[in-house]
C-alpha cells in the first residue's frame, strides 16, 4: 500500500444554512450566493427555506430543504400566513419546528448559519429557539453563525436590542456582517454592538461577479423589487415617461410577487418603446447597458448598482415603520452616487424631477466598497472550523 493510499481522506466540511424570505426574496438571494461559495470551496451545503420557492434559488449542487411556506400578512411584517393566505397556528408552527429539526439533525452539519435572526425574523422564534437549543445539546456541538445584512432594522421596541445581544453572548459563537465597515458599521443601527464586539466579522458585501452585459438594451431599467409591493413604483415609472415625453427604451421588472390584478393594468399601458416583465433573471446583465436604473434600495439591488456605471434614481422601501433602505440610500446619495425620492412622496412629478437631476449630472462616482463578502464569509468559516479540529487534535 502506498503512503497516498493510508491517508486518510477527510470528509467535507458540512455546513447548515437556515434563510427566511417573508415579503421580498433579498435574503434568499444573499443566502444562495453565500452557499455557492462554500459549495465552490468543496463544503456540503444544506440550505433550507421557509418562503415561497422562487424558481433558480438555492441554485445547483445545494441540498435544498423547503419548509411548509409561510409569508409576512402585511408590510409591517405584523402577522405570518401559509401559502394559501390562512393564519399560522400553533399546530402549523409546531410542525414545522419539527420538520426543521429533523432537517438539521439529518444533516449533521459542523456549522450552522441562521439568516437575519436574532436581529431579525423575530417571528420565527418557534421555530428558530428550539433549533438553538438543539444546536446546543448536539455532540459535537456545531459552530453557531448569525448572517446579516449590513443595516439593520430600527425603532425596534425596548428590550429587543437586549434580548438580541443576550441571545448571540449565549449561543452564537460569531456575527457576519455583510458589509464594509467603512461604509456602515454594526453600531449604527445595533446600540448593543460593543456587548458582542469580540463576535463580530465583516465580510463585505455579498455581491455577484460583475456580468457581462446582456444583449438586450434598454435605456431605462425599472426594477420594483421581488417584493409584493412595487405597483406604486411601477406605476409612477409610467407617470414619469409621459410627463417627459421619453421615447428611449424602457425596461420595467415588476417582480414575481406583484399581484396579476396590477400586473394586467400597469402592462395595458405598455408601448412599442417599453417591455414590462415579471422576472428577468439577467437584470445585473441589463444594468451593464443602461443610462438609467429606477428601483428601491435593497440590499442586492444596491450590490447590482455598484457594479454597473448607470445614474440611478433610488425609491426606497419603507412601510410599515422600515427603516433599512432609506438609510442605505441616504448614504448613498450623500456619496453622489443617486437621487432618492421617499415612498411617501413617490409620484410621476418627483420621479420625473429626480430623473432630469440625474441626466443632469456628470457621469456617476465610482465606489469603493468591500464586495466578496460569499467569499470571506466561506474563507472565515473553514477557518474557524480547521481551527477547532486542531484544537480537538481531530
Amino acid at each position: 500500500m502506498t503512503e497516498t493510499d493510508s491517508e486518510t481522506v477527510k470528509a467535507p466540511k458540512r455546513i447548515f444554512f437556515y434563510v427566511q424570505h417573508l415579503l421580498g426574496i433579498g435574503h434568499l438571494v444573499r443566502a444562495s450566493r453565500i452557499a455557492a461559495a462554500l459549495h465552490a470551496a468543496g463544503m456540503e451545503v444544506t440550505l433550507v427555506t421557509g418562503g415561497n420557492p422562487i424558481e433558480g434559488f438555492p441554485g445547483p449542487n445545494v441540498r435544498h430543504v423547503q419548509l411548509p411556506a409561510v409569508l409576512s400578512s402585511s408590510t409591517g411584517f405584523s402577522g405570518l400566513i401559509d401559502a394559501d393566505g390562512r393564519r399560522v397556528d400553533e399546530r402549523f408552527e409546531a410542525r414545522r419546528a419539527a420538520l426543521l429539526i429533523e432537517a438539521f439533525q439529518a444533516a449533521a452539519p459542523d456549522a450552522v448559519l441562521i439568516e437575519a435572526f436574532p436581529f431579525g425574523r423575530r417571528q420565527m422564534r418557534f421555530e428558530l429557539l428550539p433549533l438553538l437549543e438543539a444546536i446546543r445539546q448536539a455532540s459535537p456541538r456545531p459552530l453557531l453563525y448569525s448572517s446579516v445584512r449590513d443595516i439593520l432594522q430600527e425603532n425596534r421596541k425596548p428590550g429587543r436590542d437586549r434580548e438580541t445581544a443576550d441571545l448571540v453572548v449565549d449561543y452564537f459563537d460569531g456575527v457576519l456582517i455583510h458589509g464594509d465597515p467603512q461604509f456602515v458599521r454594526l453600531e449604527d443601527t445595533f446600540p448593543l454592538a460593543g456587548d458582542i464586539a469580540g463576535k463580530v466579522h465583516y465580510t463585505g458585501l455579498v455581491a455577484p461577479q460583475t456580468p457581462v452585459p446582456s444583449p438586450d438594451r434598454f435605456d431605462v431599467v425599472v426594477s420594483a423589487g421581488g417584493g409584493a409591493v412595487g405597483a406604486a413604483l411601477v406605476e409612477a415609472a409610467l407617470d414619469a415617461r409621459d410627463i417627459l415625453s421619453d421615447d428611449r427604451s424602457w425596461c420595467l421588472i415588476a417582480g414575481p410577487n406583484m399581484p396579476a390584478e396590477a400586473f394586467d393594468r400597469l402592462s395595458a399601458r405598455a408601448d412599442k418603446h417599453v417591455a414590462l416583465v415579471r422576472f428577468r433573471t439577467d437584470f445585473p446583465s441589463l444594468l451593464m447597458n443602461a443610462e438609467l436604473s429606477i428601483s428601491q434600495a435593497g440590499y442586492n439591488t444596491v450590490c447590482d448598482l455598484l457594479l454597473a456605471t448607470c445614474g440611478c434614481v433610488l425609491v426606497p422601501f419603507a412601510s410599515g415603520g422600515e427603516t433599512e433602505q432609506t438609510m442605505r440610500a441616504e448614504k448613498l446619495a450623500s456619496l453622489g452616487f443617486a437621487e432618492v425620492v421617499g415612498e411617501q412622496q413617490l409620484s410621476g412629478e418627483t420621479l420625473a424631477a429626480a430623473i432630469g437631476r440625474v441626466r443632469q449630472r456628470p457621469a456617476r462616482p465610482q465606489i469603493s466598497i468591500l464586495m466578496d463578502g460569499a467569499e470571506t464569509t466561506t474563507a472565515l468559516i473553514g477557518q474557524q472550523l480547521d481551527a477547532r479540529a486542531a484544537a480537538s487534535g481531530s
